[in-house]
């Protein structure tokens, strides 16, 4: 009996081509799990082939039809007169919205019939309603991204300029916002990675998710867990940097800060070297993109673990906050000290990350559009947030930008060879020193209360 060739690889190119458009380029975790799908359904496919042309090798049948694989299913060696039934590849599951059909083909003397009922696509129901499933979900991805370009812009654009405030100005320097100014530069590079991953991993039409892990695609993802993940311990550093200030009377400012440096690079550093190291030696297929995968947690840990402690920082906080708004020494620029404690509540939750905590310890498959709407949406604002909160709407920061006004305004008035200079000054630092500054005459304690209050009461 002649070998039976096996069909054109076209119904594979066909299937990897409509999981593609399914999937989108909706770009960063939107699609995660959902190339991950579809890679494992390939990365079978491709097992399933080698395990049967090597089966076929060793066979030695010379009668009937010999063990076939077209390109989807392994089809076993079979006598003359026979009908062989098996069910439709699991790939369909994806594109189906019909489960368990099955397809055949009959062996004749000349060999192994056509596909019964037909093709795969219409024996295993890839029909009409999929295809407007598959639509659906596209749209819904492709707004989700546009969302979070959106998001993500209008953080990059306040966010440089806020930093720009915060470094440029002499009177602005100190470590308060010091800190501020890293935290921005990692809400920064983590737009910035984003924007490079999408453009990397889904605006190519030729890039293959599954097979081929080209070095700039990897580079993208590693480059995006460490912007991700530093950014994270910068908002840790924000909380412990709060907390240290009303928890310890005396405190060295400048030693404090080397490690909290160390905190917001070195430790996410250490965490993305060990994963990527781990990960080219142990699943280095693709873009290093899956996120199903125990290795995961060397990224996923730490960042949970943060949030976590964020969130404990934050509750501590506040219980300390409220016990200041009871003391008789708190001044009463509010009506009420409700009021105050609300505003510093709302102050806090951006800056310490507070809703991350939501849905950070919930599965992957919980409501995945709301938690997709909300992570990705919503948490590409919070950059934006915290420069309005933390610069554009600071009273020092908005002092320093009236006295440089009126000083350019009056240089401007009296001529550039008449050097004005405004008496509201002092020396440089001592913008950030009026947090202490009130109370020079009170106790270590209340002083530190007084730049805690500085700190959350900026609007």
């Amino acid at each position: 009996m002649r070998p039976t060739s096996s069909p054109p690889a076209r119904w594979l190119c066909v299937l990897a081509s409509a999981l593609a458009c399914t999937l989108g380029p909706a770009g960063g975790q939107a699609t995660s799990l959902q190339w991950e799908e579809e890679c494992y359904h390939l990365r079978m496919i491709e097992v399933q082939r080698k395990k049967c042309l090597e089966e076929a090798r060793l066979e030695n049948d010379t009668a009937g039809c010999s063990k076939m694989w077209d390109n989807l299913t392994c089809w076993p060696a079979t006598p003359p007169g026979q009908v062989v039934v098996l069910a439709c590849p699991l790939i369909f599951n994806l594109l189906s919205s019909t489960q368990g059909l099955n397809v055949s083909r009959g062996c004749t003397a000349e060999g192994w019939t056509h596909l019964e009922p037909g093709p795969y696509p219409v024996a295993c129901g890839w029909d009409d309603k999929a295809s407007d499933l598959d639509q659906q979900r596209s749209m819904f991805y492709s707004s989700v991204k546009t969302g979070y370009t959106i998001g993500y812009s209008l953080s990059l654009a306040a966010l440089l300029i806020a930093t720009a405030i915060l470094s440029l100005f002499r009177k602005l320097h100190c470590a308060r916002n010091y800190i501020h100014v890293h935290l921005f530069i990692s809400f920064i590079l983590r737009a910035a990675s984003v924007f490079i991953k999408d453009l990397t991993l889904f605006d190519s039409e030729e890039l293959d998710h599954c097979t081929k892990g080209s070095v700039s695609c990897k580079t993208a993802m590693v480059l995006f867990q460490y912007c991700v993940m530093a950014n994270f311990f910068w908002l840790l550093v924000e909380g412990l940097y709060l907390h240290t200030l009303l928890a310890v009377s005396f405190f060295s400012e400048r030693k404090y800060f080397w490690g909290y440096i160390l905190i917001g690079w070195g430790v996410p550093s250490t965490f993305t070297i060990v994963w990527t190291v781990i990960t080219i030696h142990f699943e280095d297929f693709g873009c290093w993109d899956t996120i199903n995968s125990s290795f995961w947690w060397i990224i996923k840990a730490p960042i949970l673990t943060s949030i976590l402690v964020n969130f404990i920082l934050f509750i501590l906080i506040i219980r300390i906050l409220v016990q200041k708004l009871r003391s008789p020494d708190v001044g009463k620029s509010d009506s009420s000290p409700y009021s105050r404690l609300a505003k510093s509540t709302l102050l806090l939750i951006p800056l310490f990350g507070v809703h991350y905590f939501v849905f950070a310890f919930f599965p992957h498959n919980f409501k995945a559009e709301v938690k997709m709407v909300f992570e990705l949406v919503v948490g590409s604002f919070q950059g934006f947030v915290v420069a309005i909160l933390y610069c554009f709407l600071n009273g020092e920061v908005q002092a320093e930008l009236r006295r440089k006004w009126r000083r350019w305004h009056l240089k401007g008035i009296l001529g550039s060879s008449l050097k004005y200079q405004h008496p509201s000054g002092g020396s440089n630092g001592a913008t950030c020193s009026t947090q202490v500054s009130m109370l020079t005459r009170v106790s270590p304690g209340a002083r530190r209360s007084s730049s805690f209050q500085a700190e959350v009461s900026l609007v």
